[in-house]
């Protein structure tokens, strides 16, 4: 069974560095969460290196500034890894394209900067790379007549944001992750660098080395997160302790009675057949 915690400090000892997601720990896509804050600033005081690492579709050249509005102190973190990041590198490599895209053009124009790809309408195009919904108002259901054309097109998906949905604010949005999954379903070739794929903890591994002057042994290093699929599945594939955030994009549904429920959270995990070392409510 999972182990529940109150706070980060009663593993703390345990590590010396954290791989922390963002949205759904340490804010709500508007405003950081205060307690997680802090309890990344307090490990932080004591020598545990952080590194935030995110499935944000695009570089982490303008994350810290968003950070900033929302609330995120800046010695609550060491550096940022970003499933852009990681994703720009398969986007390079098929220059010049051409791409057909989804995703908001004022969103994402940071991820396709500088790689030389054209664009092209779906019937021309060498391959299909989304970094998230055109609109958040949109729900997978509206992509299913484009994806079947790429598909009969055998097109590679390339998907900046694994994630299938996000909490922004009081509600939910859709992710890309959720139509990268539906493409998978119908037989697409499909290609994600973020978590829980291998790229971004690679490049994780990497900012955590140069920080730290030295490589940390995977046996004191915590993933956190509240993404099933992605955060934990991640930190099991790469044979990483994991410290799973229950009250993330699952709000309530793991409680009981006010409290977080052991069984609710370990059947969620087994659902997805993966496993945590540590839950608690919120990051604290």
């Amino acid at each position: 069974m999972t182990k529940l915690i109150n706070g980060i400090f009663d593993i703390a000892d345990r590590y010396d560095a954290v791989l922390c997601d963002v949205w759904g720990v340490i804010h709500n896509g508007r405003q950081a969460y205060p307690a997680a804050c802090e309890a990344l600033q307090q490990l932080r005081s004591v020598g545990t290196h952080v590194i935030l690492i995110t499935n944000v579709p695009k570089p982490r050249g303008p994350i810290p500034s968003q950070l900033d509005r929302a609330g995120v102190p800046r010695n609550a973190w060491d550096a940022i890894v970003t499933s852009g990041d990681a994703s720009r590198v398969e986007l390079a490599a098929r220059a010049p394209g051409p791409r057909f895209k989804s995703g908001p053009d004022d969103y994402d124009r940071t991820l396709w900067e500088g790689l030389g790809l054209a664009q092209a309408p779906l019937s021309e195009a060498a391959f299909f790379a989304i970094s998230g919904l055109n609109r958040d108002d949109e729900t997978p259901e509206d992509y299913a007549d484009v994806l079947r054309e790429a598909k009969a097109r055998d097109l590679d998906f390339i998907c900046a944001n694994p994630d299938i949905v996000v909490q922004h604010g009081n509600r939910m949005i859709w992710c890309a992750g959720a139509i990268a999954r539906d493409y998978e379903a119908l037989g697409g070739k499909v290609i994600m660098a973020g978590k829980p794929f291998a790229p971004i903890y690679d490049l994780a591994r990497s900012e955590l080395a140069a920080i730290a002057g030295r490589t940390i042994e995977p046996s004191r290093i915590l993933c956190i997160g509240d993404g099933v699929v992605t955060d934990i599945a991640g930190a099991n594939a790469q044979g990483l302790d994991s410290l799973f955030i229950a009250a993330g994009i699952h709000g309530e549904a793991l409680w009981t009675n006010g409290k977080l429920d052991s069984a609710k959270v370990d059947a969620a995990l087994d659902a997805e057949n993966v496993r945590a070392t540590y839950a608690m409510a919120a990051l604290a």
